[in-house]
């Protein structure tokens, strides 16, 4: 039998690749960590905490803007955006230490700063040295995706990789794309003072969610200020007279017009990285959109090289790759014994608009595209007491569920921190709770939480047993 110096090795230290080299520690496995770039991966450096934090930094100037509907005079605030961008630059750094080589490395990682390329199965080049294991975890993630229009490299684009180098706000932001990225940023530039104008070439913005929550979203967006072009397709950039100025040349409704603008954010998507790490030495397929192909069990065409987190997908989301990533270090290291393939039954996520888009399960339209008969109930936020009180009440919770039953196939939530409201929901569909479950636990009141309860409540009502009620009526009559 052959030895090797590690039980596992794992190419990348962003979310998955540090909960994959963490689950190896904890179980006592010899593990290397290998990461060309910045601990922490997109998430952290790049995605989840400086977005976030530009986010709420934009919310605190929208609220001077609103104070007006509390009895507070409103006013323009005046954002200071290079101290903006170092308050997102102190989220990352504060966090950053929990992500750092230092810390994996007292958890027994030894972590390797440097470029990985697979060798063969079991061997991986590291900067001029070679480290063994017996298994592999891929863990490179995905970048920004650049699509080929002609003259896009004359007017320097931004992405949502480079956009932190920023120290003076675009007066002029055209963004490129309406998904949930495209929306949180020109919402939160626009709150900072941005002129925004958002272009898509899909006839409505967030295209997984219904229609009705792409609509409320284009709404508010609009409301705030933002200039929002659907139906437009890029043709052409020409550059401008500052660096990154220029003019984007439109197609829509079978003509051309011009959009001009100081700076452009692209943000329509991103693309696995697979290029440069030997994967076509072993044989490692990759899908069309440039994913690595694995089985349910995480394993790709090597059959102890794993892979997990973007650059697998399906569903790119930090919360996804950590999921994965338990999968594929457990597989890797005691796939011998047992196997465990990965679940993606019931997988939640948001959009950081405000308000907030979350979403587990099915959605209405995905509900009658799959051919699935569904029942859908709709609670308004205008009831929740809560929402009330704190002049908060655009949104609602979606629910689908079978007709005449209590068991959630999916929510949809619109609200202020529908993040966090979604998660009720997600644990009622990992456990088998059903809406019944729900009205029946106590919620604090006045909470957003009682929401979920107030929904499960709505379906009830639909559901009322109204001839076990009248015989109850008559029992009541005689019992008078």
């Amino acid at each position: 039998m052959a030895r090797y110096d590690n039980n596992l090795v794992v190419i990348g230290a962003g979310s998955a690749g540090l909960i994959a080299a963490y689950i190896a520690a904890t179980v006592k496995a010899r593990v290397t960590l290998i990461e060309q770039g910045a601990m922490g991966g997109d998430c952290l450096n790049t995605g989840c905490v400086p977005s976030k934090a530009l986010i709420r930094a934009a919310a605190v100037a929208q609220q001077f803007r609103d104070a007006g509907r509390y009895g507070i005079d409103p006013v323009e605030p005046r954002v200071d955006f290079r101290q903006v961008m170092a308050h997102v630059r102190g989220a990352v750094d504060t966090i950053a230490p929990k992500d750092s080589m230092e810390r994996y490395r007292s958890l027994g990682v030894n972590c390797i700063a440097g470029r990985a390329e697979l060798l063969d199965p079991h061997h991986v080049a590291v900067d001029g040295q070679t480290v063994s294991a017996r298994s592999i975890v891929l863990a490179t993630g995905a970048s920004p995706l650049v699509p080929p229009i002609p003259g896009i490299d004359a007017v320097a684009a931004l992405t949502s990789d480079s956009l932190w180098s920023l120290e003076t706000l675009p007066d002029r932001l055209l963004v490129m794309g309406g998904g949930p990225i495209g929306c949180e940023l020109a919402q939160a530039f626009a709150r900072l003072g941005s002129r925004v104008t958002l272009i898509d070439m899909a006839p409505r913005l967030l295209p997984r969610e219904d229609a009705d929550v792409s609509a409320h979203v284009a709404g508010v967006l609009e409301r705030e200020g933002v200039d929002v072009r659907l139906g437009h397709e890029a043709v052409q950039f020409g550059a401008g007279a500052s660096p990154g100025a220029g003019t984007l040349t439109a197609r829509v409704d079978g003509g051309t017009t011009a959009l001009d603008f100081d700076r452009v954010l692209v943000a329509v998507g991103r693309r696995p990285n697979t290029a440069g790490f030997g994967l076509e030495r072993l044989g490692i397929r990759t899908a069309a959109n440039g994913a690595v192909e694995v089985d349910r069990y995480l394993r790709t065409a090597c059959r102890n090289v794993f892979a997990c987190g973007d650059v697998v997908g399906p569903y790119q989301f930090t919360h996804m790759a950590s999921h994965q990533a338990w999968y594929a270090a457990v597989n890797a290291l005691f796939g011998r014994f047992r196997r465990f393939a990965v679940n993606y039954d019931v997988v939640p996520w948001a959009t950081f608009t405000d308000p907030e888009v979350a979403r587990v399960g099915l959605s209405e339209e995905e509900a009658r595209q799959q051919g699935v008969e569904v029942e859908v109930t709709t609670y308004p936020l205008e009831d929740l007491d809560r929402a009330v009180a704190e002049g908060e009440t655009g949104g609602w919770i979606k629910l689908i569920t079978p007709p005449g039953k209590d068991r959630i196939l999916g929510a949809t939530v619109v609200a202020p921190h529908a993040g966090e409201l979604v998660e009720e929901f997600v644990l009622a569909m990992t456990h088998g709770l059903g809406l019944k479950a729900l009205m029946s636990t106590i919620h604090i009141y006045p909470t957003r939480s009682e929401a979920a309860k107030l929904a499960a409540g709505a379906w009830r009502r639909k559901h009322v047993p109204e001839r076990l009620l009248g015989w109850v009526g008559r029992l009541h009559d005689l019992l008078r």
